[in-house]
């Protein structure tokens, strides 16, 4: 799993690198690449350049037997609120492995799907036409579970996050945590936070929650925010001082981890057991007269008192963290 990669001139190239040598050592199965795949500079671009393609398909597709794309704001058509946008996801979607046959019925969006591997169902969901899933998922997941088959959700944009807080606790999440998947990944953020497996948000916004890394499968729904595939780190909205943008203390309550820091995370799947690990990946320091820099806006003061994961660590990929769903007897 990994997000927002940065290929492209906006991005941070020794972060990408380092993120994309350390996954193709894993040599894993398949890759879930959770959206926002280019950082290109033009504003409204017409067209999509080849080299981010070529690159996609070297770096992303060709070593992975099985491909999962989300869809990122960057990489849709370019508007007048998002005017870098690539235009890319047409050329991007086709090096993709195909979704599921949809069943007959209520059907997914055109940018959603599912798709069964062995032990797991994996969802892909689609935050900028939103709507319920529930008609169309529900009776896929409900014959998942009855067969044993663990359940991840993968979406771009966070139904939970402490990164930049929009509210969506009794919208996007409970609607998500309805469905009781096992885990949700997303990115968008550029950074990585894990929370504790919870339940459905109540009424007054607090969210039930678990405080465990080990636990029995059903005793909450666990998101991941996989967002440090090499474009630059924004701050979190509270070390920014942005009150209209800091998530309320219920979120923070169920918040176990987080980061600022170039990362992916794999999973090892059987059929007893769901195991994340999270790898830090230091990149090699730049040196002058190289003047890029991982930080968004790296001149402004915000920085002066805001640490990166890897500063002052040495280059390499180190485990960050972990946690493991247990199947139920």
């Amino acid at each position: 799993m990994v997000g927002d990669t940065g290929i492209g001139e906006r991005a941070f190239k020794p972060g990408y690198e380092a993120v994309q040598g350390a996954m193709r050592k894993e040599q894993a199965d398949a890759i879930l690449h959770l959206g926002d795949f280019v950082y290109q500079p033009e504003m409204l671009p017409t067209s999509c350049p080849d080299r981010y393609i070529e690159e996609i398909e070297t770096k992303l597709a060709r070593p992975y037997a099985v491909r999962i794309f989300v869809a990122g704001d960057n990489d849709l058509a370019p508007h007048k609120w998002k005017p870098k946008a690539s235009g890319c996801w047409d050329k991007i979607k086709p090096m993709a492995t195909r979704f599921d046959a949809p069943a007959k019925g209520p059907q997914p969006g055109q940018r959603e799907g599912v798709m069964h591997l062995d032990t797991t169902l994996f969802v892909v969901l689609d935050v900028f036409d939103w709507n319920d899933p529930t008609p169309w998922l529900k009776p896929i997941i409900n014959d998942a579970q009855r067969q044993g088959q663990w359940v991840i959700f993968a979406l771009h944009e966070p139904a939970l996050t402490t990164a930049w807080y929009k509210e969506k606790r009794q919208t996007v999440l409970k609607q998500i945590n309805a469905l009781r998947p096992d885990l949700v990944f997303s990115g968008n953020q550029h950074s990585y936070e894990r929370f504790h497996p919870m339940g459905l948000p109540k009424e007054d916004g607090t969210l039930p929650v678990i405080k465990k890394s080990e636990y029995t499968q059903g005793a909450g729904v666990t998101h991941v925010v996989a967002g440090g595939g090499g474009a630059r780190f924004k701050p979190f909205a509270d070390q920014q001082g942005n009150d209209s943008h800091t998530a309320p203390k219920p979120v923070f309550d169920a918040l176990a981890k987080r980061a600022l820091m170039f990362h992916y995370v794999t999973l090892e799947i059987s059929h007893d057991s769901l195991k994340a690990i999270t790898m830090r990946v230091c990149p090699t320091a730049t040196e002058p007269p190289d003047k890029q820099n991982p930080r968004w806006h790296a001149d402004d003061s915000m920085w002066n008192n805001i640490a990166l994961e890897c500063d002052g660590k040495p280059a390499g990929v180190t485990v960050f963290d972990q946690f493991e769903i247990i199947r139920q007897n």
